[in-house]
């Protein structure tokens, strides 16, 4: 029998940790090659990952919700014969767990490579699901307040003594620290005396709703754990509280990088031009009743997109890079489209790729597909990779229009208000008309004003009279 490990892959370019938010198998498990076992997300985006060989899985080194360095071993395997018959293998703690459990005597463990023979007692592995696996059914377990009376599968175990440290695992004191709330004075349910994050949020409860004499919790509602995780982050112990904090991590991190570097790195011009588009959504509800179409998503987005890349084929030194290195401007002959979408990681920008050789309808189909696979937290590092140009519809939060910051590694990126019934003087007349603001903000250093008002004026142009996107096609 040999124990064969699985370490965390460079899912992206250059990434350095992910967090894993979900564990789909858990110890005693078969796995084969190429079987997703855990979805981790990285700066970019969430990603399955798929174990690379066959097996019994041995253990789960880190729950979830923790960020695990690239390089690091997550899950361990025994191969070969004899693998499921063997006897049940010791705990792997994960290098913090490991550290804190042992004397300052022992000698270090590799992680994976087994546990060095001490006279020190290991807490045995559970014989239910690992925290990490349980989280995975989406429910939380029911645990009693501290006055509650002990359940008769799992009794309560006193507090520990005055002096002692709790015993808890890393993630697990990070919820207590991030609610508030001392880890001595949480009642363990876990075996061996162990804190677990649902005696941590039992202890936030009763500090928030203080009991009437003794009584016993309510079933917590079921809820995904990583879910239930966030919320309590952002929700003092304390309501009287007047700050909370909420760490930065994952895609916002990356995005609040990346935003400050295009800033002090590329000097930003920003235009704005405000214009009647009430022919184009005349176009746009046409275009919703054309048999042709059926089944396609029309909306005023996918007409914007095409006008960009009108004006983009009429403008084409707009679709350009800085190469900083090499101290040149690089043309691209291709559009990579880039969608601004807003999802509960963070926001990220997918992009179309050679959007300037699809037809209305195949355009359609892929801002659908962008759309849905964002919204489902599905994007690939590789869809976020070698963006041209971006749109970002700020309109959809019924604002009329902002100044945009450049996707790093960007020419420019058009901002798209609110379309809202506004009196316009129309043939001679004041009427009624649908109105909007764009903003166009571009890196000066490969844009000068004259070429970036002449691309702001065109896309305006083909919006206003959208005949224009076949005359100029």
């Amino acid at each position: 029998m040999t124990i064969r490990e699985f370490k965390m892959p460079d899912v992206g370019e250059g990434l350095t940790e992910a967090e894993i938010l979900k564990w789909y198998v858990q110890p005693g498990d078969t796995v084969t090659d190429g079987q997703v076992v855990c979805e981790v997300e990285t700066a970019k985006a969430a990603v399955e990952l798929p174990i690379p060989f066959d097996g019994t899985v041995h253990a789960l080194l880190f729950e979830e919700g923790t960020t695990v360095d690239v390089g690091q071993v997550i899950i361990s395997v025994q191969t070969g014969s004899g693998g499921a018959a063997e006897a049940p293998a010791q705990e792997i703690p994960a290098p913090a767990e490991a550290e804190e459990a042992a004397p300052a005597a022992r000698q270090p463990v590799l992680v994976g490579y087994g546990v060095a023979e001490s006279s020190t007692k290991r807490r045995p592995r559970k014989a239910a699901p690992a925290p990490a696996v349980a989280a995975q059914n989406g429910t939380a377990a029911p645990v009693a307040a501290p006055a509650a009376a002990p359940a008769p599968a799992a009794p309560a175990v006193p507090a520990q003594p005055t002096g002692e440290r709790p015993l808890a695992k890393p993630p697990v004191r990070k919820l207590a620290k991030d609610l508030g709330i001392d880890l001595a004075s949480v009642v363990p349910t876990g075996d061996g005396g162990v804190v677990t994050r649902e005696d941590v949020h039992a202890a936030a409860a009763a500090a928030i709703v203080p009991q009437a004499g003794p009584a016993v919790a309510a079933p917590a509602a079921p809820a995904p754990a990583a879910e239930a995780v966030a919320v309590s982050a952002a929700v003092p112990a304390d309501p009287s509280a007047r700050e909370t904090r909420i760490p930065v991590k994952g895609v916002r991190k990356v995005t609040a990088q990346a935003m400050v570097g295009s800033a002090f790195t590329a000097p930003h011009v920003t235009e704005f031009i405000t214009l009647d588009v009430t022919r184009t959504m005349k176009l746009v509800q046409e275009l919703k009743d054309d048999p042709d179409l059926a089944g396609l998503r029309i909306n005023p987005l996918l007409l914007i997109a095409k006008a960009v890349l009108v004006a983009i084929r009429r403008n084409p030194d707009v679709n350009a890079s800085w190469d900083e290195a090499a101290q040149e401007i690089v043309l691209k002959h291709y559009v990579n489209l880039g969608i601004a979408a807003a999802t509960p990681r963070g926001l990220i920008v997918p992009n179309i790729k050679d959007a300037h050789a699809k037809t209305l309808g195949e355009l359609s189909e892929s801002l659908s597909s962008l759309v849905a696979t964002a919204r489902d937290g599905k994007t690939s590092p590789a869809d976020m990779q070698n963006g041209t140009i971006t749109i970002t519809n700020v309109g959809v939060f019924g604002v009329d229009t902002g100044t945009p910051i450049l996707n790093p590694g960007e020419s420019a990126i058009l901002a798209v208000g609110a379309i809202k019934l506004q009196p316009w003087v129309h043939k001679g007349k004041v009427k009624p008309r649908q109105v909007t603001t764009l903003a166009l903000s571009f890196d000066h250093r490969l844009i000068d004003g004259e070429l970036g008002s002449k691309f702001l004026a065109d896309i305006a142009a083909v919006l206003e009279h959208p005949r224009r996107l076949v005359t100029w096609s």
